[in-house]
């Protein structure tokens, strides 16, 4: 009876997997669109029943009274997790805000050197590239187009997760009156090197984190072929088997 539930619960957090997403494009229609809130409202809609078949299956491994305890836990635990869990598009946007900056400013530091206003920089930019960062960079340049001193627009922007140097090097160029494009191309400069150093080192960890599951693997072999045998030789000759 119990596997039949779990079963029954498993089917049916697959068909809500399943027909979910045509739904949600009616159910969010009023919503700004993005996959952000769809991914976030799929999540939740099937919080409680993930929940429900974690307590299923932890009480179907125990049983009785314990089992009951224990399907509490089970249950308890996927809900915290899954409302502490962060949205893959949310991830996904930082990513690309990070890896695409570098390029954005250095065609921003274009745009400057051609002449261009910073408003209408941005706005080339950000039809150019798209993306998060044509995104911000747009919505930038509406804060700029409908009055707000550029120090406060720079200072607001310094303090974004991913945009912050952009934002510090821009409003320190126009406090101290220093060219915004030559302060935008060493910017650039700096976020390339930056993020060749990040790739490096990651390239580095590959193999430090590789090692433990390479020797793991390799260790049992070596104790049965090379370790074993010694030990076997050596007492051998000492004649402690006779």
């Amino acid at each position: 009876m119990t596997g039949l539930v779990v079963a029954v619960l498993a089917a049916v957090t697959v068909l809500l997997a399943m027909e979910r997403p045509a739904s949600l494009g009616a159910d969010l229609a009023l919503l700004p669109p993005g996959p952000v809130r769809q991914e976030r409202a799929l999540l939740i809609r099937l919080r409680p029943l993930l929940a429900a078949v974690a307590g299923c299956g932890g009480w179907a491994m125990v049983g009785g009274p314990l089992g009951v305890g224990i399907a509490l836990g089970c249950g308890a635990a996927v809900w915290v997790v899954l409302g502490r869990t962060e949205d893959p598009a949310v991830v996904r946007r930082r990513e690309e805000l990070v890896e695409d900056l570098p390029i954005g400013v250095d065609l921003l530091g274009a745009c400057l050197d051609a002449g261009a206003a910073p408003e209408s920089a941005l706005v080339s930019v950000s039809r150019a590239l798209g993306g998060p960062v044509g995104e911000e960079f747009l919505a930038i340049h509406h804060r700029l187009e409908v009055g707000v001193d550029p120090g406060q627009v720079w200072r607001s922007v310094a303090a974004h997760p991913q945009l912050a140097p952009l934002g510090r090097a821009v409003g320190r160029a126009h406090e101290t009156g220093a060219p915004v494009g030559r302060a935008v191309h060493r910017l650039a400069q700096e976020l390339r090197e930056r993020t060749r150093a990040e790739v490096e080192t990651r390239a580095r960890t590959i193999e430090v984190k590789a090692a433990a599951p390479l020797g793991l693997c390799l260790l049992p072999a070596f104790v049965v072929l090379g370790v074993v045998p010694m030990v076997v030789g050596v007492f051998s000759s000492m004649q402690l088997f006779q």
